[in-house]
């Protein structure tokens, strides 16, 4: 009987707070967020995020065995993350540490409108090499890292640390995937050169799983910035097009990586691969099917929600039902369209986890004929 495969989810971790606003749908940031004004709100939500809790636990959820590395304080809200991740039984791979503040975020989510994030990376900026258990991820078959631009070691001196991490990892004959995080343009993280760390990093990659917005910042700035002007302060991926995705897939596989996939949103994800020569030791690790997996390209719509209270967690979940997938040893396309639809279903709850499933039952509301998003 082959053996199960293991996953470790590493990177970035911290408490998401989430005010619950009123459901009245708003389709400007200023028709609700003003100065002076009071808005009654109906409660908040508060848990876990970050691409560790988040992707993380999902995986979990789903019944892959996996673990999880992050960083914490010693405080307060680091006793909040401990309790919430022991309910799991996934709180072993943390670090506590006495010199950092426990990162949080104060998630907008205002109905109508894409979330706005207050953030504190915290004990994240100091997270470094030295702090993952290479012993257990050497027995993983993926290691996903998660959010490496809210991290500051990990892009301080060109992305240095995180090239010696995800390079150690392919020397352990372990599948990398990679995740970022929005990059704030008037912080650090904004001044760093992302083009040149990714070209040092993508090599090492064989999943990597950027947002649009994300990737597009990073690679094509005078692209991204087309793409705002026309957005007019609305949501980017409620204006770009797949032939706006097309080049930047392209880009990245260019630079190294075997697969991408590029979340848009609501509307879907956008997935490109290399060739059988190129993606022959990744199937081989993984024992996927070379025929379903290299030289691929498209667009998989998203699935109709059953409702949209919040998109915290969507992306990280909808990339821990790929990996769930990968590991299952589905064909490409499957993997895709599992993972558009565990994002649909997160978006029907307040946090990240609240709303999903199995994989069995997405199979199950997929081939009862759930309808999907037509927006391209």
């Amino acid at each position: 009987m082959r053996k199960e495969k293991k996953a470790v989810v590493a990177g970035h971790i911290c408490i998401d707070i989430t005010p619950v606003f009123p459901e009245k749908e708003s389709r400007q940031v200023n028709e609700v967020l003003a100065p002076g004004k009071l808005i009654q709100m109906d409660g908040v939500n508060i848990s876990t995020g970050g691409a560790v809790a988040n992707t993380g636990l999902a995986l979990k959820l789903m019944g892959i065995d996996v673990s999880l590395m992050g960083k914490i304080g010693e405080d307060a809200f680091g006793s909040l993350v401990l309790n919430y991740l022991e309910k799991y039984e996934a709180k072993g791979g943390m670090i506590i540490s006495g010199d950092s503040d426990t990162s949080y975020s104060v998630v907008l989510a205002v109905p109508g409108i894409d979330r706005i994030f207050l953030h504190n990376p915290g004990a994240n900026h100091t997270f470094s090499f030295e702090d993952l258990d290479f012993s257990v991820i050497g027995e993983s078959s993926i290691f996903h890292f998660g959010y490496p631009t809210l991290m500051k070691k990990m892009y301080q001196d060109q992305g240095a640390q995180l090239r010696r991490i995800l390079k150690k990892v392919k020397e352990m004959s372990v599948a990398v995937s990679l995740d970022m995080a929005a990059v704030d343009p008037d912080s650090e993280a904004g001044q760093v050169k992302w083009g040149i760390i990714l070209e040092e990093i993508l090599p090492y990659v064989d999943f990597f799983v950027p947002s649009a917005e994300e990737l597009c910042y990073m690679i094509d700035k005078k692209r991204y910035k087309s793409w705002q002007r026309k957005a007019k302060g609305r949501d980017i991926t409620e204006i770009v097009t797949v032939s706006d995705i097309e080049p930047l897939g392209q880009r990245v596989i260019d630079l190294g990586a075997k697969v991408v996939l590029i979340k848009c949103g609501a509307a879907g994800i956008y997935y490109r691969t290399t060739g059988a020569e190129k993606l022959g030791d990744l199937c081989e690790q993984l024992n996927l099917s070379p025929e379903s997996w290299a030289g691929k390209e498209g667009f998989e719509p998203s699935f109709v929600p059953e409702a949209v209270i919040s998109g915290t967690g969507a992306g990280d979940t909808c990339i821990a039902a790929f990996l769930a997938s990968v590991l299952k040893e589905n064909e490409l396309e499957k993997s895709v369209q599992l993972a558009t639809a565990q994002g649909a279903c997160c978006v029907a709850a307040y946090d990240a986890l609240g709303g999903l499933r199995n994989l069995e039952e997405l199979e199950k509301k997929i081939e009862e004929g759930w309808k999907k998003v037509s927006r391209f």
